[in-house]
């Protein structure tokens, strides 16, 4: 309930503060601990930051740094009910109430639901206490933990067991401290399981993340690894640890909540300069096996140290999108093969393909905007709009032949559709026309030739009537009562429809260089009538 209430108040601001927080160590690592302070969730901060680096704006390093200041943020709320504050947890209920039930308000009515769990936690920790007391002196608990306090390695497992089936560490290590409260556990064995528990909140993200592309599975398995090697470093001392704690208050609650700050402050300050590391070892693990060229939606021409003279990083960008113009091209190339052979395992590398797309072309916008932020020639500012214009537009298409054209594809080899000879004919005379503008494109794109410029823009009014040619052919071959064409009407229309689409993105890329050269009219309209005969404007 807390952690709704603080991201259905606060969640755009603090989804900001993440992502913009990313120039700097140090920042991003205070503004993980205060959202997760928050949250109290390293897990759920974990799932925003992937989030931010499946698409791009955040790297590896910066990311890991956030999940250190999490996971100390994580502390703060266990430091907090350490202290015996139960009982206010009814007051916390009844003012949760209160403002919950009758407020319009989202943020104010949100703030009641954050009060609410808080005094219900509260509430859950009195009565586990009260539950465990008596288990104190139980032979039986005595035969369980025996075992555990003989094993520690095994009393990590277990911690880590148990905070990844509540997919909350914050939530097991406040049944720990309430365990070594009433006595039911002492305070080394407690520490072994804190220490799992922590290792637990670092398995929580990773089942959910395995659908995500690789640039996102990096910072979760970044900080199981870290959290993963902290606590088997810490293992060996966490009994020594007691008397230290004792120092800062020796109630068995407060000795195990200490223990698990003090435990992510020494993480956080080990860790925290190697992130660096951390960062490419993850690469190391992430990237295909098996593949000599490695992860094709890595950037292979885009070089960080070019950043500095701003014509040579616009040659390094242009080398990239011409990279991801050949990929979108093989995958428009193929979508080809796909309709016509019914293959479902091409459509598969299709598929999989708009996932290189769009990890390449998150890379290509972050260059480019850096580019554009030391770019202080005009020229080279207009340039980096065009490089960023194709890119979008080259995305754009991998989107319609991945979400789309596919789409179209599984319809037909799931309901048996065929096209008729003439209706294939046609499909096939569009899609060559539209492959043959992208590699125009690719041309004008990289030459900036205003000629050819003036070609492509030419080509989307030849496609355009090509298109209406098919679509009428399709109409009379309808009205004839062909079966083919009556069995697959919709299927064609969308085909044809799909790759004028993609035509139009491919046309895009000429009307920046166009612009620039005065060589488009600011409207296609005719003037209105004022009388006499309507004129054409430009």
């Amino acid at each position: 309930m807390v952690r709704t209430g603080v991201l259905r108040a606060f969640g755009s601001e603090m989804r900001s503060l993440l992502a913009g927080a990313s120039r700097s160590r140090l920042g991003v690592f205070g503004v993980g601990l205060g959202v997760t302070a928050l949250l109290q969730s390293s897990a759920a901060t974990a799932l925003l930051l992937t989030g931010f680096a499946g698409r791009g704006m955040i790297s590896v390093a910066p990311g890991l740094a956030a999940m250190l200041g999490a996971d100390i943020g994580s502390t703060l709320i266990v430091q907090v009910l350490s202290f015996e504050i139960a009982v206010i947890a009814p007051a916390l209920i009844l003012l949760g109430v209160l403002i919950f039930m009758p407020s319009g308000a989202t943020r104010w009515r949100q703030s009641g639901r954050i009060l609410l769990g808080l005094g219900l936690m509260l509430l859950a920790l009195e009565l586990i206490g009260a539950a465990t007391a008596p288990l104190a002196g139980s032979d039986t608990l005595a035969a369980v933990v025996a075992p555990l306090a003989a094993d520690p390695v095994f009393a990590v497992l277990l911690g880590a067991l148990l905070a990844w089936a509540a997919h909350s560490s914050v939530a097991v290590v406040l049944v720990i401290m309430s365990m070594t409260a009433s006595g039911a556990i002492a305070p080394p064995l407690a520490f072994a399981l804190v220490l799992g528990a922590n290792v637990g909140s670092g398995l929580i993200p990773l089942p959910l993340t395995l659908g995500e592309r690789a640039s996102a599975r990096r910072i979760p398995l970044g900080n199981l690894v870290v959290r993963t090697a902290g606590a088997l470093a810490a293992l060996p001392v966490a009994a020594l640890a007691v008397p230290h704690m004792a120092i800062l208050g020796d109630e068995p609650a407060r000795l195990v909540a200490n223990f698990h700050t003090a435990f992510n402050l020494a993480l956080a300050a080990v860790a925290l300069p190697l992130v660096g590391g951390v960062a490419r070892l993850t690469r190391h693990i992430t990237a295909p096996r098996g593949h000599g060229e490695g992860d094709p939606g890595r950037p292979r021409y885009l070089d960080d140290s070019a950043l500095d003279t701003p014509a040579v990083a616009i040659a390094c960008a242009t080398r990239e999108i011409t990279r991801l113009a050949d990929i979108v091209e093989g995958m428009l190339t193929d979508s080809l093969r796909v309709l016509r052979d019914d293959d479902a395992k091409l459509m598969s590398a299709v598929v999989d393909r708009d996932e290189t797309v769009d990890e390449l072309f998150d890379a290509i916008k972050l260059y480019v905007t850096r580019i554009s932020a030391g770019a202080p020639d005009s020229d080279e500012s207009a340039r980096c709009t065009e490089l960023l214009t194709f890119a979008i537009n080259l995305e754009h298409i991998g989107d319609i032949v991945e979400t789309n054209v596919m789409e179209l594809a599984y319809k037909k080899m799931h309901h048996g559709l065929h096209f008729s000879d003439a209706g294939w004919a046609e499909v096939e005379r569009i899609h060559a026309r539209v492959t043959d503008n992208l590699r125009l494109a690719v041309n004008v794109f990289v030459a900036r030739d205003v000629s050819s410029a003036r070609e492509l823009v030419n080509e989307k009014a030849h496609l355009r009537e090509l298109e209406r040619a098919a679509a009428d052919a399709h109409v009379d071959r309808l009205r004839a009562g062909l079966s083919e064409s009556v069995e697959s009407s919709g299927l064609h229309l969308d085909v044809l429809r799909d790759l004028k689409r993609i035509n139009s993105h491919i046309t895009a890329t000429a009307y920046p260089l166009l612009e620039a050269a005065g060589e488009l009219r600011e409207t296609r309209l005719r003037a209105r009538s004022t009388g006499g005969t309507a004129t054409p404007e430009g």
